[in-house]
């Protein structure tokens, strides 16, 4: 995997930039890494590679947004205007017998290397546009990632799954199956770091769902409607299950 290094130290206030981690210039190179930007590129070559890669940009992206976030550098679910504009891509190729992967964000190359060869694959390319459900559940693990999983946000995770699916049963295996067996587990559990915590769950949604969709409004008020009615004070967590599908959603309608 070939990608910069950090080149010059940040402060806390300005955060880790894209310049600080990869060989990027112009506007992008000044930019905070921002959660949602991690998400996207997480996704993609997810898609592409089967899973997020070590020492890849996603790895690197996910790690910085953390950071940033910590510091508050970025807010929970929080997106570059120039990667939102432009997007994100992980493409693949094959040229003389072998894969060539090329991962973009912003429109400026973030890292390249050869991969293994894939059968009956020729070029494809994924690119971040309207946010779907599993990208969404994966902001979470990033926003509210520490939080133990309860039965609200066990519930908000099956209303989602199921606006994917169509079907009322949940799927076996599943991150709806996997956030109300967390959150049995943690009522019965007395210390907190022992508990299971959202990040645990939804760490891998967008590969763990059957299949994927854009988040829209009705989904949202699904996801938001069942966190509340399973909340014993009938709200939602700040930067939980249900804010990051709203969220998703209003930057959808901008979108589709």
């Amino acid at each position: 995997m070939s990608q910069g290094q950090p080149k010059r130290p940040q402060t806390e206030q300005q955060g880790i930039t894209y310049g600080d981690v990869f060989h990027v210039s112009g506007e992008l190179a000044s930019k905070p890494i921002a959660p949602r930007d991690a998400v996207a590129m997480q996704s993609a070559e997810n898609q592409v590679l089967g899973q997020t890669q070590r020492g890849s940009p996603a790895s690197i992206m996910q790690s910085s947004a953390t950071q940033n976030l910590k510091h508050g550098v970025v807010q929970k679910v929080q997106s570059t205007d120039v990667v939102q504009k432009e997007g994100v891509t992980v493409a693949e190729a094959f040229v003389d017998g072998s894969r060539l992967i090329v991962e973009t964000a912003g429109g400026q190359i973030l890292g390249q290397f050869a991969g293994p060869m894939v059968p009956e694959k020729t070029l494809r390319a994924i690119s971040s546009d309207a946010v779907s459900i599993g990208e969404a559940l994966e902001a979470t693990a990033l926003s509210a990632g520490e939080k133990p999983v309860d039965r609200s946000d066990a519930a908000a995770i099956m209303a989602a799954e199921k606006r994917v699916t169509g079907r009322n049963e949940v799927a076996p295996g599943g991150v709806a199956s996997a956030a109300q067996t967390a959150a049995v587990r943690n009522e019965r559990i007395a210390k907190e770091e022992d508990k299971t915590t959202l990040s645990d769950v939804l760490a891998d949604a967008a590969t763990s769902l059957p299949e994927d969709k854009p988040v829209t409004r009705e989904d949202a008020e699904r996801v938001v409607a069942a966190e509340q009615r399973n909340n014993p004070d009938m709200i939602t967590t700040p930067g939980g299950v249900a804010e990051s599908i709203a969220s998703a959603a209003r930057l959808n309608r901008k979108i589709i």
